[in-house]
């Protein structure tokens, strides 16, 4: 790797493990938060998280063409991470009093700020590093490695910061935040030459109606069932702290068990992050998704048969499989099957809008159903969605000796 080509590999890694860093410091333990500090109910942080995919499904369209637009610019990334450097102050001084004195407000104003941080902001984040990496030639997964090291950094000390004072966890994000903003100072935008001889025209010729024609592609619709079904790992994660809390005599021991658990888990994620583009070149990505799905459904419904805080680990520790496959392939497909100028779009919209438009959906859906039935039911018909749609997507998701070039894609054979 050339000593230009190693500083942006090494400067993307940092961004990464510094985001990660902020949104597990400041989310990770989150519902805990909610439900020992703040008091809410199940269906009341259903609301919340069910604000943040509102939030997020409105950003996610808008940040994916503004960066295909970008192209190879910073100016988006600047912007996030000025909101990453305002989580401390945010959810300590606006979030927490908000949520006192009227939920709803105080939800809407949480879904805001976090939908629009975190969850659209990783999206940009990931697609700008993807697109840097394909231009240098070094593969994405080894860059996003570091997000997975960084979440388990932060992870690993949120549980003991947690019993100490809530608030530690939000200094110690907005402080990743600085160091984030520093990186980004550092790193150099690639030429654009590069950029336009890879993705088959100028980014900044780009219109509105090149990225609104994806929606009349039949193949774009059979990548949204596939993500339909595996977007249920983010309605999953939201409040599995406060079941698996619930496992322990005493919910403080949860608490710090739970930071050491996913600090564990993510750790073992990053390995996978490594190993993932060796797998999903080998089966291809097709297959990959495949494979991430199937391995997701085990994961969810293994959750909801698991009786004890050990069972109920190993099912957790399966997303350091599933997760690495699940990203690595979703970006190989999107760049082979679709016009690779609108790889954030792409990824922004077919992946991750998806997701949060299925979690507004899902989330207060689920979190009723942990008031109601409990979660290990709750757990049980969400795996058996994940398996279904899976399954479906394995007829409807285009193979590998699909080789159909890029600028060919759009043609009015294949609009509905």
């Amino acid at each position: 790797m050339k000593n230009s080509h190693r500083s942006h590999y090494t400067l993307l890694s940092g961004l990464l493990f510094c985001f990660f860093y902020t949104w597990s410091s400041a989310f990770s333990l989150i519902s805990l938060w909610l439900s020992q500090k703040v008091g809410l109910k199940g269906t009341e942080t259903g609301m919340f998280f069910s604000a943040i995919a509102l939030t997020a499904l409105c950003a996610q369209p808008l940040y994916g063409f503004i960066q295909d637009k970008l192209g190879l610019r910073k100016n988006l990334l600047w912007a996030i991470g000025c909101l990453l450097l305002a989580s401390g102050p945010f959810f300590i001084f606006i979030f927490a009093p908000l949520l006192q004195v009227n939920i709803l407000l105080g939800a809407a104003a949480g879904g805001l700020y976090v939908g629009a941080t975190f969850f659209a902001g990783i999206g940009a984040l990931e697609s700008y590093t993807e697109r840097v990496s394909r231009i240098l030639g070094f593969e994405f997964g080894k860059a996003r490695m570091w997000g997975s090291l960084g979440w388990a950094a932060a992870t690993f000390f949120a549980g003991m910061l947690f019993n100490i004072n809530p608030n530690l966890n939000f200094w110690m994000a907005s402080s990743s935040a600085v160091i984030f903003l520093l990186l980004l100072w550092r790193l150099r935008e690639v030429k654009t030459d590069a950029l336009n001889q890879l993705e088959y025209g100028k980014p900044g010729n780009l219109q509105l109606a090149d990225a609104v024609a994806l929606f009349r592609l039949p193949r774009f619709w059979a990548l949204i069932v596939f993500v339909t079904g595996v977007s249920v790992y983010n309605v999953y994660d939201q409040q599995f702290p406060v079941y698996f809390s619930s496992l322990f005599s005493d919910v403080k021991n949860g608490n710090e068990m739970y930071g050491f658990l996913n600090s564990f888990q993510v750790f073992l994620e990053a390995g996978g992050m490594f190993l993932a583009p060796f797998i999903v070149n080998k089966i291809g990505a097709k297959n990959g998704l495949l494979l991430s799905g199937l391995i997701m459904a085990l994961r969810v419904f293994g959750s909801g048969l698991a009786a004890d805080a050990v069972t109920i680990s190993c099912m957790k520790l399966l997303h350091a499989v599933e997760l690495p496959i699940l990203l690595i392939a979703m970006f190989k497909y999107i760049t082979t099957r679709f016009d690779p100028r609108l790889s954030a779009t792409l990824y922004l919209v077919g992946f991750q809008f998806i997701t949060q438009v299925c979690a507004s959906v899902l989330s207060p859906l689920a979190g009723h159903g942990y008031d109601l039935i409990g979660f290990a039911d709750t757990y049980m018909i969400m795996g058996m969605l994940v398996l279904v749609l899976t399954l479906i997507s394995g007829f409807l998701l285009i193979g590998e000796k699909s080789r159909t070039p890029p600028s060919v894609l759009f043609k009015k054979s294949e609009i509905l």
